[in-house]
């Protein structure tokens, strides 16, 4: 899924609670790390945070505290292979802890940020536990979804190509 710039930049209530956070220039280097195969690290984030953000809103919730924790979720440069050298657990269980760590370098966090970073993981992980609040449940689902999504892009544009290509084949054979 093309996850287009303008839309959220163009959100002035959402670039109010994040505009801050985009100034760091250890944020934006996620920028340079390809993530679920066909975005980078920090699409995914502004992805996740923004639809976070806007469900958040529909629902009345810590609209603030979604957007800067969905941004913040995967704030982390290590590869899968650096975190098992780590050997402190799965992918899955350290990143949200390394995340959690970076964005405090970064910002304060609230507690409900903190639920958001580190129980987003929550569904492919043991010890964490279960998220506290409803922001947390909205970030996860989404994260899920934004990720779902972006891997299944490109095949859904082989398949398209495909459907196109034969297509045409059959426009040919029955001409």
């Amino acid at each position: 899924m093309e996850f287009v710039r303008s839309i959220w930049e163009n959100d002035q209530d959402y670039m109010a609670h994040i505009g801050d956070l985009l100034e760091s220039e250890e944020l934006l280097k996620l920028d340079d790390i390809t993530h679920h195969h066909y975005t980078t690290r920090l699409i995914h984030s502004l992805f996740v945070s923004y639809v976070s953000y806007k469900i958040a809103k529909r629902l009345k919730l810590n609209c603030r505290a979604v957007a800067r924790a969905g941004l913040l979720h995967d704030f982390f440069h290590e590869g899968r292979e650096e975190i098992a050298m780590m050997k402190q657990g799965s992918h899955n269980f350290v990143h949200p802890h390394i995340a959690v760590k970076n964005a405090q370098r970064l910002t304060e966090l609230s507690e409900l940020e903190k639920d958001i970073i580190l129980k987003h993981m929550f569904m492919t992980t043991t010890g964490v536990g279960l998220p506290k609040y409803k922001e947390s449940m909205v970030v996860t689902c989404v994260d899920k979804y934004c990720a779902i999504s972006e891997v299944s892009t490109p095949v859904r544009l082989k398949v398209k190509e495909k459907l196109s290509e034969w297509s045409m084949k059959l426009r040919v054979v029955h001409a």
